[in-house]
């Protein structure tokens, strides 16, 4: 909302211009949906780390169910997760500082995670499929909020 002041009589504008007023870059906070993207990435790299750490500490807290063709180590998918939740959480940090590098590295990493999470599917089903849809709904938040600047 922009803010009017007297000026020799007259009502001047102070506030910001009215093509720029939805804008969420230039060095403040971030805009609502890339707030919302940057929670749930937060989130989703926390659960990955969480797998991660569940994966590697012990091989019994997950069960195999079947023989699939992505078949690998469990303590290498372990590692895995762990390696991309730190990386997440990390580009979450950037995007609440609303860093320029940020939006389209959480959508790489976002997508990154998805894959992952499919592939986890075999080892913990319901776990994968809630964080797949987080990483959906991040990816969508990141493409919706992304407002494209000529400055």
């Amino acid at each position: 909302m922009s803010q009017q002041t007297p000026a020799g009589g007259q009502w001047q504008n102070t506030g910001p211009a009215p093509g720029n007023a939805h804008r969420s870059g230039g060095g403040g906070m971030a805009g609502g949906g890339t707030v919302f993207a940057a929670v749930l990435m937060s989130l989703s790299g926390l659960l990955a780390v969480f797998q991660g750490i569940g994966a590697i500490a012990k091989d019994d807290v997950y069960a195999r169910v079947g023989d699939y063709v992505f078949e690998f180590d469990l303590t290498a998918w372990g590692w895995i997760h762990l390696i991309l939740g730190i990386i997440v959480i990390l580009c979450a940090v950037g995007l609440f500082m609303s860093a320029n590098w940020a939006r389209a590295t959480g959508i790489t990493l976002a997508s990154l995670s998805a894959i992952a999470n499919f592939l986890w599917l075999p080892y913990q089903p319901w776990w994968a499929l809630a964080i797949l849809a987080i990483d959906v709904f991040i990816i969508w938040a990141l493409c919706a909020s992304w407002t494209h600047t000529t400055d």
